[in-house]
């Protein structure tokens, strides 16, 4: 099916840190392999907890990812922002896409971020360096004091960068935030507001107050002895979801413009969809249907049918309601069609990195589609009569994937949903 819009939006560059790898490389090449990244926490001690698990990020190092300036204030700068910087410098090498290539004024960003601190010894150090210097001194004596706070650093730091002077969007609505991302900037390319987004989520929740929150909501696994095999999204014997932290990036560019500077295209980002419901706060509804329409307003944005759609990335967080609203969403949306799509949770081997999730999948999702790629859902050993769909179980599957779906469905009935396809002229 050829394009309906006057403006193309394509994606010309990703980057990644995940509990898989340090780059979307070697993210990918893990999920293919169906690795999981959940091992016991490190970050803080968790012994004794309900819950001793989950997915961070090993081994990662910033300082490559650093100009001279926010190098020498990197203690400073919070983790999650960390993660975001160094996945953007990724995507946009990724993409080749150097500052004399675009007008400042036509390239913006839109990231899914939580924009609160949630780690107690950052709170503990920001308290202390604020109360050393007193409003008279601000912001003469230490220009960038503002990256103590999370809320300013999240767009000041990627933008100051990469000389972003157009639309920015910070999105905060959990489990759904990084795919409305990826939506808010699509509208600013069509919209003709930009011709260059850098766009994604990054997120740290691997924290105490997260970790013992999200325990007494009675909604993460407490598999702590067996930690890789903790997150089953569609398994009959699922007992929660695993949380994690990380960042994904894209560079989503205006079609003529990338095709101009030559650009390499993975994919077309085609279409996307959201739609709310407030039956519950950490439950998606039970009949699927807001999370359906999500998926129906996508494929109808990108104008195409469902008969179109290979694969779909599910949002598939393990959790008991969750998994059941999906299978029946993906029904309502693909009617008959479903049961010919492959449908996989790369949460069974990642985790869920909330505000990140739907940036990494979809990133995921592109490179499905680049290299014919069904990634599996591990983990899945007993099958749920309410979750009845192909769920690629446990192993990749090789497969022609034209076009795919990525669904993310937060707490507090926020849905979203991205069409990606391949290039088509």
């Amino acid at each position: 099916m050829t394009a309906h819009k006057s403006r193309r939006v394509v994606v010309t560059g990703m980057g990644a840190v995940s509990p898989l790898g340090n780059t979307l490389e070697t993210s990918w090449n893990a999920a293919k392999l169906g690795r999981s990244g959940v091992r016991p926490v490190q970050n803080f001690d968790a012994t004794d907890w309900p819950v001793q698990i989950a997915g961070e990020v090993r081994d990662f190092d910033v300082a490559p990812y650093l100009d001279p300036v926010t190098r020498e204030i990197a203690d400073m700068i919070p983790r999650n922002v960390k993660f975001g910087m160094a996945a953007t410098q990724m995507a946009v090498e990724d993409s080749r896409l150097d500052t004399d290539q675009y007008r400042p004024e036509r390239l913006g960003i839109s990231v899914g971020a939580y924009t609160t601190c949630i780690n107690l010894a950052h709170a503990a150090r920001w308290r202390e360096l604020m109360m050393d210097h007193q409003p008279p001194l601000y912001p003469e004596d230490e220009p960038r004091i503002d990256l103590r706070l999370p809320q300013v650093t999240i767009v000041e730091v990627l933008g100051d960068r990469w000389r972003a002077g157009g639309p920015n969007f910070v999105v905060s609505t959990a489990c759904a935030a990084g795919t409305q991302a990826l939506g808010s900037a699509v509208r600013a390319i069509e919209e003709g507001d930009a011709d260059i987004m850098l766009a994604g989520g990054f997120d740290n929740m691997v924290e105490e107050v997260v970790l013992l929150s999200f325990s007494l909501l009675g909604v993460m696994s407490q598999r702590n002895d067996e930690p890789e095999r903790a997150s089953r999204p569609f398994d009959r014997l699922r007992d929660g979801f695993v949380i994690s932290e990380g960042a994904a990036m894209l560079v989503l560019e205006e079609l003529e413009h990338a095709q101009r500077r030559g650009a390499r295209i993975y994919a077309e980002l085609a279409g996307y969809g959201a739609s709310m419901t407030t039956q519950h706060i950490t439950d998606a509804a039970s009949d699927g249907r807001a999370p359906a329409t999500a998926i129906t307003l996508a494929l109808d944005d990108a104008g195409m049918q469902p008969g179109d759609i290979q694969y779909v990335n599910a949002h598939g967080t393990s959790t008991r309601g969750n998994d059941r609203s999906e299978s029946l969403a993906v029904r309502r949306a693909f009617g008959d069609h479903a049961d010919k799509i492959a449908v996989s949770s790369t949460k069974s081997m990642t985790g869920h990195l909330i505000h990140a999730a739907g940036a990494l999948e979809a990133a995921i999702t592109v490179m499905a589609i680049h290299d014919n790629v069904a990634p599996p859902t591990i983990n899945y050993e007993n099958p749920d009569p309410g979750c009845d769909l192909d769920y690629v179980p446990n192993e990749s599957r090789p497969m022609r994937i034209d076009a795919a779906v990525s669904n993310s469905f937060a707490f507090g009935g926020n849905n979203a949903a991205v069409v990606f396809r391949r290039l088509q002229e």
